[in-house]
């Protein structure tokens, strides 16, 4: 034995936090005893997480509301010892591209929802029918979202009086859109490096680091059950506030993290939430917590302190939602199918409306379904309000979406008129779409303001539903767009 490792022996011997209630497996044992030093921050987390405390056999044992796991029956060889390194980084190692030997077993880098199925196949399968396990494909597949990202992202040059976007890199796409929509993870050969304990190889990941919601990962799955359950403690706790959510959904875009903020619930959350339990399971209304956040509207098993089911657990994120509201040109009912690249216009185009707004009802939920999914997410509501509010919270909130939707429609006649007069180039003239003033203009009128008004109008989130980039910005930037056609159509006549 080296004496670096037989320092690490007595460094977890005394330190105190390192005692654990269950026993380790024999894998995991040699994991931690070198990574306690390697990686003391990583291990100091996954110990005070519920895998290092819970073996799947007394996880199991629990009544069925009360369990954090959906498997089946235990697992042979893990039932009796708690989920450590060995136990997530050491299984399917054929599904992976990413394995590689690593002092004698073989070890992944990047644990997936294939992995983490093994204990949690009915939120992983759910996972999967939603649209944020398609992140990567729907934005990066979609012809129409790849251009704005790409006129987005890409370095603008200027020469004779002509602006031009060079495309953008991979690392710069990671930094961008991709770290919350996910990268493509590809293994691209190894890299030998030195550490404390001698040279080692290692594989070389392409697009890595990356948590994004749709990542593809090295064994073919998509998605990152780490964008929201943040390793290595994968706490519930933390993935129940919102400050985890507001990670990727703050905006301007998506911005729903800063309307809840300055909203009732939002305010109720910021000044008591720190006296709620964010720990228990089923989560109890009224007990626990005393306000709504994003994983109790979307996500929780909520049950009243009588034991009545409000909302069972999902992790299909659209569950109890009737309305697409964010992202894109038009609020519609939301897709039938994870994929949207399937969508196909009347045009065309990959998009869920037309240009001029209405829905491609043949790929999106039909109104009983809408029905059933606003009754789910009302009766979240009613455990705290009575019906009069909520059925004019909701009629307020439908008929912004009404008004938001006209407001784009009226934006988009604008973009429509320079594309047909030649003040602008557009699909006709096989260009993008995103790439002039007027056509900047009209993607911020629906992706930044019509986005606040409505997510303000679901919420009660003030502000930004008039000033905060809400109503004015919508009125102003259709002058805009009206006065930018007039001076060029009398700049050509």
């Amino acid at each position: 034995m080296t004496i670096t490792r037989a320092l690490t022996i007595l460094f977890a011997l005394i330190w105190p936090c390192c005692t654990l209630a269950a026993e380790l497996s024999p894998a995991t044992s040699n994991c931690l005893e070198c990574h306690r030093s390697a990686s003391p921050g990583a291990v100091a987390d996954w110990e005070r997480s519920r895998h290092a405390q819970v073996t799947l056999t007394e996880a199991l044992g629990k009544p069925s509301q009360e369990r954090r796991v959906s498997l089946g029956k235990t697992p042979k060889g893990i039932a009796d010892v708690v989920i450590g390194c060995a136990e997530c980084h050491t299984i399917n190692p054929r599904k992976h591209h990413d394995t590689f030997e690593h002092e004698g077993n073989e070890v992944h880098v990047v644990v997936t929802p294939q992995d983490c199925a093994s204990c949690h196949p009915t939120e992983v399968k759910q996972y999967s029918q939603n649209l944020m396990s398609h992140a990567y494909g729907n934005l990066n597949k979609n012809p129409v979202y790849h251009d704005l990202m790409e006129l987005t992202n890409g370095v603008a040059s200027y020469d004779n009086m002509k602006v031009t976007y060079k495309k953008p890199d991979a690392g710069t796409d990671a930094e961008s859109c991709n770290y919350c929509h996910g990268t493509h993870i590809e293994v691209q050969g190894s890299t030998t490096r030195d550490t404390d304990f001698g040279e080692m190889a290692f594989p070389t990941l392409m697009g890595w680091p990356n948590q994004g919601v749709g990542r593809i990962n090295p064994d073919g799955s998509m998605g990152s059950c780490t964008a929201c359950h943040t390793r290595h403690q994968f706490s519930i706790q933390m993935a129940r506030k919102p400050y985890t959510c507001a990670e990727c959904h703050k905006g301007p875009d998506v911005p729903a993290y800063k309307v809840y903020a300055v909203s009732k619930h939002g305010t109720i959350f910021s000044s008591l939430g720190e006296q709620w339990n964010a720990e228990n399971v089923p989560w109890t209304v009224g007990k626990d917590f005393t306000a709504p956040t994003c994983a109790a509207c979307h996500i929780s098993l909520i049950m009243t302190e009588e034991g009545e089911v409000v909302a069972e657990r999902t992790h299909q994120m659209n569950d109890r939602l009737p309305w697409r509201l964010f992202g894109l040109i038009y609020a519609h009912p939301h897709p039938q199918s994870p994929d949207t690249t399937i969508i196909k216009n009347k045009a065309g185009l990959a998009l869920p409306t037309e240009l001029t707004g209405e829905p491609v009802a043949t790929y999106l939920i039909d109104d009983q379904e809408q029905e059933k999914r606003r009754r789910t997410m009302q009766k979240v509501c009613l455990s705290c309000h009575h019906a009069g509010w909520v059925e004019g919270q909701w009629s307020r909130f439908e008929h912004t979406i009404r008004t938001t939707n006209e407001s784009t429609l009226t934006a988009t006649k604008i973009i429509l008129a320079a594309w047909d007069t030649g003040a602008a180039m557009g699909l006709a003239d096989d260009d993008s779409i995103f790439n002039e003033a007027i056509e900047k203009k009209w993607v911020e009128h629906w992706l930044f303001f019509a986005n606040s008004t409505r997510l303000s109008s679901a919420m009660a989130g003030a502000d930004y539903g008039a000033f905060a980039n809400g109503r004015w910005y919508m009125n102003k930037n259709i002058q805009e767009m009206v006065d930018w056609l007039e001076f060029k159509q009398r700049e050509t006549q």
